[in-house]
């Protein structure tokens, strides 16, 4: 059950949250085909959360501590035949989400993180996502041919899809409207046409080409590449943290933006109420 922001005894607080990670980076190729970067876990106490999960427990807080943040950066995308990077951890508190699991190289599995990244292809597995904060990648595709592709990488929302888009992201109005978080990065084929990222800033696979980045401050995995020569995954996007406890701060670092009493982190620092 949600708990509503500012309720508490006079020297504390209630903070509602969301905290995405940074994605994972998507794989390189060098004649190959490679997978989507995973979104990065997302946690959230408003609307909803990562994984198909119960939301998350807003914090009860006393005032005058200062707490820190903590925003991750997307993991690079890979080059030539070498795996993408996992995405970095967001922190707020003692809320961590993970960040999203790395795209493989032809040949090799997606990694494990908060979404799995997807498999390079064939026959390697996508990586695992995290419990209640995202899904697994794919396995890549067993086609012939054209119809090679790598596996995408999971979503907050959804698994990534082997032949086809990155997983979904998750919807939240925690910023005082509607805003999807962590898709997953596409897969990657030869022909002249990936995938498409995840909603909610997965970066689309590229078809015969680079992968696509994942956007910033969302926490989307990076798109996987697929070339005859060298091609580069797309990098993670970073991603961000979002705290409302019904009250203004006493105090912040790494100047976040106020609307209202909703602070938005784009980058590392503290808060204190």
């Amino acid at each position: 059950m949600q708990i509503l922001a500012g309720v508490g005894a006079p020297d504390q607080v209630t903070v509602n949250y969301l905290v995405v990670a940074g994605g994972g980076g998507g794989g390189g190729c060098s004649g190959g085909i490679a997978g989507g970067g995973g979104a990065g876990g997302l946690r959230c106490t408003v609307t909803a959360t990562g994984g198909g999960g119960s939301l998350e427990s807003a914090l009860l807080l006393d005032k005058g501590s200062a707490l820190t943040v903590t925003v991750g950066a997307g993991g690079s995308g890979g080059t030539g035949d070498a795996n993408g990077a996992t995405g970095n951890n967001s922190v707020f508190h003692t809320i961590t989400s993970s960040g999203g699991g790395l795209g493989g190289a032809q040949g090799n599995a997606g990694g494990n993180g908060g979404s799995g990244g997807g498999a390079g292809w064939t026959g390697t597995p996508g990586g695992s996502g995290t419990a209640n904060q995202g899904f697994a990648g794919a396995q890549a595709f067993p086609g012939v041919g054209v119809s090679e592709a790598s596996g995408a990488g999971g979503g907050a929302g959804a698994v990534g899809l082997n032949n086809g888009a990155g997983g979904a992201g998750v919807a939240t109005t925690i910023s005082g409207g509607s805003v999807t978080y962590a898709g997953g990065g596409g897969a990657a084929k030869f022909t002249s046409t990936g995938y498409a990222g995840g909603s909610g800033g997965g970066g689309a696979g590229g078809g015969n080409a680079n992968g696509t980045n994942g956007d910033t401050n969302l926490g989307g995995g990076g798109g996987g590449c697929a070339s005859t020569g060298t091609k580069n995954g797309g990098n993670g996007g970073s991603g961000v943290v979002i705290v409302d406890a019904g009250v203004v701060a006493a105090s912040t670092t790494g100047s976040p933006t106020l609307s209202g009493t909703i602070y938005t982190f784009t980058a590392s620092g503290s808060i204190t109420f």
